[in-house]
């Protein structure tokens, strides 16, 4: 999805942005709890769905009732594995009139099942959702997980449904920024809280040489050979383009660059990446590989991680997930990689869209010795553990349901 281009955050915006921390006692507080969830589908491993699954499991471990409502997919079985419930309802459906009786089943569900909270994460279903809770007398809470596209009033108005909730939960303070600048939304309904890293998975000490040597022998990479990476999609905000470029005005053939994700069905974009390497002559350097199912064995083996959307990203899951492994990153100037990159401490920061910047920089990084890489890794370590867990995310987001619900519910 294209996403607004105009949606820069300054440094100190961003410090000065709400961060919500609370310190409730959640057995004591909440003795019981049911939450319930609203998706589209269980399909993608986004970053919705995976957010969504792994608050289920917080809610799970935490002794209280987690239940999932959407057109289910395949990550169903993830919920079921932590205890979960889901409740399969025609979610996804951006057609008015299911969307409309999506609010009797939402109504329905909440009331048999005794919901607590309502928390939403994405537009069509968070329109059903709204006045299910609204019906029901339930708090209704939402997640901003991205800018999404607002190019006509009829999509802002579209859009806004997720600024409802009586909490709106920013994935970043960029994404706070937004919903404040564009929506009018008050900070004091705003809970920034950023994604969180699954530091059980993303672990140097867990990630087996064996692992790294598996995939490098799949993806046929020369032993002691440089690996640059860019991981995400085939999408052109992803900035692939630019990374090619980039690559070509290095010139050098004693590195492999590595384009690690599917294309969807974007078979167009991906020829037209396959061309433009060709045509730069570094279609021996660059190859593209599809989804990889071991991501941190990825990162374990590439020497740098790139990040090159020209689009802000809204948080910028790739980055940090390198980092909790201690790989050099470098990512473009803006969106939420502002908040998770240190410059020059843990990662480097370049204007978007410059390929030239973005050639420097990996040249810089490929020169670092043995002493600064393992400095760097060392602070890119401590910085997500201090401020990117997948446990402080889930904490932040139990705190908010336990201040709508005991801390009152006027912003």
């Amino acid at each position: 999805m294209k996403k607004n281009s105009d949606n820069s955050t300054t440094a100190s915006e961003a410090e000065s942005m709400p961060e919500f921390s609370a310190d409730w006692d959640l057995q004591e507080d909440l003795p019981t709890i049911t939450v319930l969830q609203v998706i589209p589908t269980l399909g993608a491993d986004g970053g919705v769905e995976r957010g969504t699954v792994e608050i289920a499991q917080a809610l799970v471990e935490a002794g209280r009732r987690a239940i999932v409502a959407s057109a289910g997919g395949p990550k169903v079985h993830e919920l079921t594995r932590v205890r979960a419930e889901h409740v399969i309802l025609p979610l996804s459906s951006k057609n008015p009139l299911s969307i409309y009786a999506n609010i009797d089943r939402l109504t329905k569900l909440i009331e048999e099942q005794g919901v607590d909270i309502v928390h939403a994460r994405s537009r069509a279903p968070a329109w059903s959702a709204y006045f299910a809770a609204k019906r029901t007398g339930r708090p209704f809470i939402t997640t901003f997980h991205g800018t999404y596209s607002a190019g006509s009033r009829l999509k802002r108005k579209y859009n806004s449904i997720m600024t409802r909730g009586e909490r709106v939960i920013a994935i970043s303070a960029f994404i706070a920024g937004h919903v404040r600048r564009f929506y009018g939304v008050p900070p004091s309904k705003i809970r920034v809280i950023h994604r969180g890293v699954d530091l059980n998975k993303f672990d140097t000490h867990l990630v087996t040489p064996e692992r790294v040597a598996s995939l490098a022998g799949d993806w046929r990479l020369p032993d002691g050979m440089p690996v640059v990476m860019l991981a995400g999609r085939l999408t052109r905000w992803k900035g692939q383009l630019v990374f090619i470029e980039a690559v070509a005005k290095l010139g050098r053939s004693d590195i492999r660059c590595l384009l690690v994700g599917g294309d969807q069905g974007r078979e167009e974009y991906r020829r037209e990446l396959e061309s433009l390497a060709n045509r730069l002559g570094v279609d021996g350097v660059v190859r593209i590989v599809d989804h990889c199912e071991d991501m941190p064995a990825a990162y374990m083996l590439t020497d740098v991680v790139v990040s090159a959307s020209t689009d802000p990203e809204a948080f910028g899951r790739v980055v940090v997930e390198a980092q909790a492994l201690g790989r050099p990153v470098i990512a473009a100037d803006h969106g939420g990689a502002r908040e998770t990159v240190v410059e020059g401490k843990t990662g480097w920061l370049v204007p978007p869209g410059d390929a030239n910047a973005l050639a420097l920089a990996i040249e810089r990084v490929l020169a670092l010795n043995k002493s600064a890489r393992a400095t760097l890794a060392a602070d890119a370590i401590a910085s997500v553990r201090k401020n990117f867990s997948k446990q402080d995310m889930c904490r932040k987001t139990l705190d908010v349901y336990k201040e709508v619900l005991l801390g009152g519910r006027d912003a």
